[in-house]
């Protein structure tokens, strides 16, 4: 299907074969019948007038018949050169009537041949023509109007469906929503958000779904106006009514926007127990949800999955991250291996001083006064006095007290706050206390651990 089919396809747009109209001669296939169906019909014009039904005579009627099957054979390039034939003898269709009726017909030939350029120039002519009927002239500027929207002409498309609505009595939602679509293109987003919302109010009222790109139109319109509510309220409904993963991702991203974290990691959880979070981003953004909402057992299944399965890298951001979910959920070993494997990535010594750390909780104390040892010589630690304290802490359970008293010293050095330099001090004054009963016990002949880094 054509970008332009698809457009029209979009819009409801109906070119159907045109009708033959009544004729003179009586005896002519081509008789009223049409005409009597159509007067049963309500009026769906303004201003309608009683007036003389105009016709079609015996001459023309019998040469727009031969057109007839040529055309239902989609036979175009011969019915064209036939109606040029038409058109060109002036004694065939003489009226103004007919010559109204070989224009449209050739305006319809054009459309099949997606020649749209001599399409809408033969509607063109209709619309003007001195013996178009009303009822005519106003369905001939909707499809000029439609015509217009395929060749992206939105200024004269606008013209055309605005003077359409200011003479139909019957406005259905589909013209609404075709002009909401080519004032959004003129940037006229007022006025089209206001055919959108009486659109989608008015099939509404009728208990019938409004269609998916209309919900798509208003939650555009909406959303640059930052009406996020209203943009959640939309998306709601797509979800309901036409299920995709794309609108529950755009409806979690909403959620956020508007701090409703917890709506938010359900919306995006459904997305990701479907598979649909193909991307690393996604997937790091859902871990760092469940960090948010203090699930980290969760976040840290979520990126050891992801690295398995490829989608997530292995890189020294994000094994810190994976080390830091586990750390927080006390599984202590797996933290340890996440943030082993991202400190041979890191640059810097920060993480090789949170593995210190850890080491210290497990009782891990070699390791982690060398881990610390690693951080200093390597730099860019965050916190290097807290990185000192744990490697003091670390000497003094190894029983290497004056070399723990030295490393307290450097805490106290590079601490900037009296807080920050209470700890370091205390920890001097116990390990000078502690070293120094300890070597008296040495002194009198008595078993004392040495120093065993």
């Amino acid at each position: 299907m054509s970008r332009s089919t698809k457009i029209l396809a979009v819009f409801g747009a109906a070119f159907v074969l045109p009708l033959m109209v009544a004729v003179v001669d009586p005896q002519s296939s081509l008789n009223t019948s049409v005409f009597a169906a159509e007067e049963k019909k309500e009026p769906k014009y303004k201003d309608v007038k009683t007036r003389k039904r105009q016709s079609v005579g015996a001459r023309c009627a019998k040469a727009l018949e031969k057109v007839q099957p040529v055309l239902e054979e989609e036979n175009w390039a011969v019915a064209l050169e036939m109606l040029n034939d038409i058109e060109a003898n002036v004694k065939t269709c003489s009226s103004d009537y007919e010559q109204t009726q070989v224009w449209k017909f050739a305006a319809y030939v054009h459309y099949s041949l997606e020649d749209y350029n001599s399409a809408i120039r033969s509607y063109k002519r209709v619309v003007d023509g001195i013996g178009t009927p009303p009822e005519l002239k106003l369905d001939t500027r909707y499809t000029l109007a439609q015509l217009y929207t395929v060749q992206e002409d939105y200024r004269n498309a606008a013209l055309q469906l605005e003077a359409w609505m200011q003479e139909s009595a019957i406005i259905g939602a589909d013209a609404r929503m075709l002009l909401a679509q080519i004032y959004y293109q003129l940037e006229r987003k007022t006025e089209s958000l206001q055919m959108v919302n009486a659109a989608i109010a008015d099939v509404e009222s009728k208990d019938i779904l409004p269609k998916e790109g209309w919900w798509g139109l208003q939650r555009v319109l909406y959303y640059e106006k930052n009406n996020y509510p209203k943009v959640t309220s939309i998306l709601e409904q797509l979800v309901k009514h036409y299920p995709k993963w794309t609108y529950w991702r755009q409806l979690g991203g909403m959620y956020g926007q508007r701090e409703r974290e917890m709506d938010r990691l359900v919306a995006t959880e459904v997305v990701y127990l479907n598979g649909e979070l193909t991307k690393e981003t996604q997937v790091m953004s859902m871990a760092y949800m469940y960090l948010g909402a203090e699930v980290p057992y969760r976040a840290a299944n979520i990126i050891e999955k992801g690295m398995i399965d490829g989608v997530v890298k292995s890189s020294a951001k994000n094994l810190e991250v994976l080390g830091t979910a586990w750390y927080q959920s006390k599984d202590l070993n797996n933290a340890v291996k996440a943030l082993e494997s991202a400190s041979k990535k890191s640059d810097t010594g920060n993480l090789q001083a949170r593995l210190a750390g850890i080491y210290l909780d497990l009782g891990r104390d070699s390791e982690a006064y060398r881990a610390a040892r690693r951080a200093a010589k390597k730099g860019g630690v965050k916190r290097p006095e807290a990185n000192y304290l744990v490697m003091g802490n670390a000497l003094i359970n190894l029983h290497c007290y004056k070399d723990g008293v030295a490393a307290f010293k450097k805490s106290l050095k590079v601490a900037k706050t009296e807080k920050s330099k209470r700890y370091p001090k205390q920890w001097i004054r116990y390990a000078d206390t502690e070293g120094a009963r300890l070597q008296k016990l040495r002194d009198v002949g008595a078993t004392v651990p040495s120093c065993s880094k």
